[in-house]
């Protein structure tokens, strides 16, 4: 789905430096996407009608649903009169496993932390990248971190939307990802990621919005060992990435960055951080 039909133009009214105009503006959609497993709705998500593909790898993975792409038969994308059901076929194990999985749910769910019938499981163990031997400069985060909002034509036209991106040293962004939902950006990265057949531990992720431990566990799971955004990040995102030796950086605006966790990976001129 191209970009195009991810926003459409309103009217509006407006008042800037004391002038009044009337006028047209882009807005970003925003519509129910249901993923669907074997016939039977999984999860709902309010999302950007655009790289549901990709939105339905990355959320598989991130759910623990899948480990691997190849584990999905078929993915059908279907319009709706409201919105999109993602209809995902698995092959026989895992739609097992989530079958067994779904009969020992204890009740709906919101959608926050999808799939999810306990506390223990918010807070869940993710993966541990500490043995990545990836580095990088500070200037090449403010570079990916640039690259990022030149390559969102949503966000260009609407100023509406988070975007996502891999950033691999030496090759610059390799893919980009935009939703109203930072998170679900960020599960369409990582399907994208995953369908390019790259893997995490090659590069960094960066994402336009603040780290919340969700963000944490979502990029722990594509095994980037570094996490860069443009806003700040919780307490717990902080612990979480600290536990799993991911590199946390934060406030990566112009020249200016913020390092949380596990500095030793990125290299600063002037000084020596351990």
């Amino acid at each position: 789905m191209s970009a195009k039909s991810a926003y459409q133009m309103v009217n509006r009214i407006s008042r800037r430096d004391g002038v009044v105009s009337v006028g047209n503006r882009a807005v970003p959609e925003e519509v129910p996407v249901a993923f669907s497993y074997g016939g039977s709705t999984h999860a709902v998500m309010m999302a950007t009608p655009a790289d549901l593909e990709d939105f339905a790898i990355g959320f598989s993975l991130t759910e623990g649903i899948i480990a691997d792409r190849s584990q999905i038969e078929s993915i059908e994308v279907l319009q709706t009169e409201q919105g999109y059901d993602v209809q995902v076929t698995l092959f026989n194990e895992q739609a097992d496993a989530l079958r067994a999985r779904r009969r020992h749910m204890a009740g709906p769910v919101g959608c926050g932390l999808c799939g999810i019938e306990s506390i223990e499981q918010a807070v869940r163990p993710i993966p541990d990248v500490s043995r990545s031997q990836l580095t990088l400069h500070a200037d090449e985060l403010t570079t990916a971190m640039s690259a990022l909002n030149d390559a969102q034509p949503i966000y260009r036209e609407t100023r509406a939307v988070h975007g996502a991106g891999f950033y691999i040293p030496g090759e610059g962004l390799v893919a980009v990802r935009e939703d109203v939902g930072r998170h679900n950006a960020l599960d369409k990265l990582a399907g994208a990621v995953m369908r390019a057949g790259r893997r995490g531990s090659e590069g960094v992720v960066v994402v336009t919005s603040r780290i919340s431990v969700e963000m944490v566990q979502k990029a722990a799971i594509i095994g980037s060992p570094i996490l860069a955004a443009v806003s700040a990040p919780t307490a717990l995102a902080i612990e979480t990435a600290d536990k799993a030796g991911m590199t946390l950086v934060a406030l990566v605006r112009g020249d200016d960055l913020e390092i949380f966790t596990h500095s030793s990976r990125i290299e600063i001129d002037g000084l020596d951080v351990e």
